[in-house]
């Protein structure tokens, strides 16, 4: 049985819960017991929206004890009030999905509620007995049916067969004679319940929008900034220095966004008409750096043009010069960029003449400067310099609450670049938002981009995603013939429940019977 540990998140458990079980053993990173997650304490979680939050935080020290309440009312009054104007009246009105069974697990009653989360109408199970949509796959399990044979409340993870997962909490109406008279359910759509999570994150961001009388060039470089709450004191403090001609050091990991953070601060500048340079210290060659920065006098070395060449420095001038990967430029040009932080002064490559620039430095670097300030690869003096003002970009993985917004951003863009419509489902959102983007900004960029013009049909799910974000959740490598079978097993059944939707298809697909499929999926808790 798959083991649940306390640092696993809530959608996790909800992928590798057991049908049967009501609560399950929980364990910390030393294999130590620490309490039990019971289905009513994940119903709960998921109700509440904490789907990326570690079961810990639901876990209880002692499996609960079920009650209820015997009841003395006569089963005639129950039936009376199951079949009246008002009671319809009352379910109806109710977001959540009602099922009501008899106590033998015959359909008494669903609501429109359960209607319109499973696509299930009334004419198809109104009379029909639980067991019997299990086996036709309309369907996966019936909390109905366990709550019968275990005369207590269950709570269950139920697929439908149109793919959506509900989760249903079965509850049973017992007689004095504690007999089950009848069996209540509330059913609740996981997937809409993911959505719902998504426009409640999406809510809380602040999209920031440039002024209109900002340069077209740079406006347009800004329509997939998005600020959420782990980088609102960052942009508020680029907004206060950017008035100044203070230096700036960017300190974050590739592809974080220190770039368009630079040129955020330029466009926010005393400086925002007049140009914008970037120079990226790691990607020119050592002997190349010193005559692209500060450009060269006609015949200086061998190769140089003719009439010479004016240096990235120069033709910032009035403006603002970016210098990224500023850790890697070469320590004998260090000297160099000193000179002109300190007194706006530099020389041409073969050059004798000092000549006199403004420009305002923004530096970045993956690096820490510090450290290689001790190491001896990086002048104490140009550090301190250079950082009069620090900003923190803080990778993606610590902003989750802009990765969707990131995502929307990047599938309109590539969208409208491709002619394409893609839309993303929920379940493939919420996977996104718990993958760990190594590669930041420019990793997602890239995905969705590549998502776009690989994916054959317009909603983008799951199974499209490439294998390396795939497995986000820790899984057992099979190790037996038995365990490879029964994965790929799994794996086959899933792909064609998605495909075809319900079970009798599947199994002709599959070239077994609709009995099999329909066991195999509650073996492997499909």
């Amino acid at each position: 049985m798959f083991r649940f540990y306390s640092t696993m998140t809530v959608e996790e458990a909800i992928s590798h819960y057991p049908i049967d079980h009501n609560e399950v053993e929980v364990y910390n990173h030393l294999e130590e017991f620490v309490g039990y997650l019971t289905l009513e304490s994940l119903s709960v979680a998921i109700h509440q929206g904490e789907l990326i939050r570690p079961i810990i935080d639901f876990v209880l020290l002692q499996a609960p004890v079920q009650s209820f309440a015997h009841h003395s009312i006569p089963d005639s009054d129950f039936h009376t009030f199951f079949t009246s104007e008002l009671c319809h009246i009352a379910f109806n009105s109710l977001y959540d999905g009602v099922y009501i069974t008899d106590g033998s697990g015959v359909t008494l009653f669903v609501n429109e509620a359960y209607q319109r989360i499973t696509g299930i109408k009334d004419e198809e199970v109104i009379g029909q007995h639980m067991s019997h949509l299990v086996e036709r796959g309309i369907i996966s399990a019936s909390a109905s049916l366990e709550t019968i044979l275990k005369k207590k409340p269950v709570t269950v993870i139920q697929t439908i067969r149109n793919g959506r997962q509900t989760i249903v909490s079965a509850t049973p109406i017992m007689s004095s004679s504690n007999e089950i008279m009848y069996v209540v359910s509330s059913v609740r759509d996981i997937t809409e319940l993911i959505k719902l999570k998504h426009e409640l994150d999406k809510q809380k961001l602040m999209f920031q929008r440039l002024p209109q009388t900002m340069p077209a060039l740079e406006h347009s470089s800004f329509h997939n900034l998005v600020i959420g709450p782990s980088t609102t004191s960052l942009f508020q403090l680029a907004d206060k220095v950017a008035k100044s001609d203070a230096k700036i050091l960017l300190q974050g990991e590739t592809g974080v966004g220190k770039s368009m953070i630079a040129k955020y601060i330029h466009t926010r500048s005393n400086r925002s008409n007049e140009i914008f340079m970037e120079l990226n210290c790691s990607a020119i060659p050592n002997h190349l750096v010193e005559s692209e920065l500060f450009g060269y006098e006609p015949g200086s070395f061998t190769g140089a043009l003719k009439q010479g060449k004016i240096g990235i420095l120069e033709k910032s001038h009035g403006g603002t010069l970016f210098l990224d990967e500023i850790g890697d430029l070469p320590l004998e040009l260090q000297v160099k960029l000193l000179k002109v932080v300190e007194e706006n002064r530099f020389m041409r490559v073969g050059s004798t003449e000092m000549r006199q620039v403004d420009v305002r430095i923004i530096s970045a670097t993956h690096r820490d400067l510090a450290e290689i300030v001790r190491k001896g690869e990086f002048r104490e003096d140009l550090y301190y310099r250079l950082n009069i003002v620090t900003l923190n970009v803080p990778p993606l993985r610590e902003r989750k609450e802009e990765i969707i917004s990131l995502l929307e951003v990047y599938l309109k863009q590539f969208n409208d670049k491709y002619h394409e419509n893609k839309k993303m489902t929920p379940e493939c959102y919420e996977w996104l938002t718990n993958y760990s983007w190594p590669g930041n900004i420019r990793e997602l960029a890239n995905l969705v981009e590549r998502l776009v013009v690989t994916t054959f049909h317009d909603e983008i799910d799951v199974s499209d995603l490439p294998s390396f974000i795939q497995p986000v959740f820790p899984n057992k490598e099979p190790v037996t013939l038995k365990e490879t079978v029964a994965q790929v097993e799994k794996s086959l059944i899933s792909k064609a429940m998605q495909k075809y939707g319900t079970t009798r298809v599947a199994a002709e697909a599959l070239g077994i019977s609709q009995s099999s499929i329909v066991q195999k999926m509650k073996k492997y808790q499909l």
